[in-house]
């Protein structure tokens, strides 16, 4: 059986399937305190993938034999519901799941302030309820705004972006149909206030030169996904990250 051809992702004049230029974030909404029920959450819009994110805590850490003499324990789930793609996932944790639950909870754990809630319990669960590229990056960003949300104690935000390669071009963040068509993804997740990478992978090749412009054209996305985070927090509390 013949596979079928990839299909042209960039036309002559530079445009992509979207109409977006290599260098276009998708139309970006960004909402905090979306849900009751939780301490804190947030819900991030990038195109058509939309991520919800709630935080429960700083609890008293169950089972009692988890908890840590001189910190909190910050746990996280990242999930994407069964009606989030094309193909009907299964239900329950797949191993990427697994995966990029420990990889967005290691960056979280790089920005709270664990040491002050000893023995106890920080919950952070992160929901893609629809997914078109730029699921991790979109859900580590949702899960930062809503840590600040409940009050968590943080040394600063964190804001991310993925970006790719396709028809060898460097492109910023990818969408569904340019992450598994390109030749390379690579997410990226920074500190902005004192400009710490928190994340990166890269799937796929790229040359020294291309990853250096990738990694300066993650800046850029990250810095307008930043804008919108201190902006959001400001039109709620009052307040930004870059005002602490």
């Amino acid at each position: 059986m013949e596979q079928a051809a990839k299909p042209k992702l960039i036309d002559e004049s530079g445009r992509r399937l979207d109409g977006r230029g290599p260098t276009d974030l998708r139309p970006l909404k960004v909402e905090v305190g979306v849900l009751e029920k939780s301490d804190g959450s947030a819900y991030i819009e990038l195109g058509k993938t939309k991520v919800f994110a709630a935080v429960y805590g700083p609890k008293e850490a169950h089972p009692k034999h988890l908890a840590v003499p001189d910190r909190a324990i910050l746990n996280c789930r990242y999930h994407m519901t069964s009606f989030s793609t094309d193909e009907r996932k299964t239900l329950g944790m797949t191993r990427r799941e697994i995966e990029l639950s420990k990889v967005i909870r290691e960056a979280l754990e790089s920005v709270v302030f664990l040491e002050e809630f000893p023995r106890s319990a920080i919950d952070v669960f992160i929901e893609v309820v629809q997914a078109d590229g730029g699921t991790r990056t979109a859900g580590l960003t949702a899960a930062s705004l809503a840590l600040a949300d409940a009050g968590i104690p943080m040394r600063e935000l964190i804001a991310a972006v993925a970006v790719g390669k396709v028809d060898g071009t460097i492109i910023l963040d990818p969408s569904d149909i340019e992450d598994k068509h390109g030749e390379a993804d690579m997410p990226v997740g920074i500190a902005p206030r004192s400009n710490t990478m928190v994340l990166l992978q890269l799937n796929g090749k790229m040359t020294k030169d291309e990853l250096k412009k990738g990694l300066e054209l993650a800046q850029i996305g990250i810095q307008n996904i930043y804008q919108a985070q201190c902006e959001v927090l400001k039109k709620k509390y009052g307040v930004s990250m870059t005002e602490v």
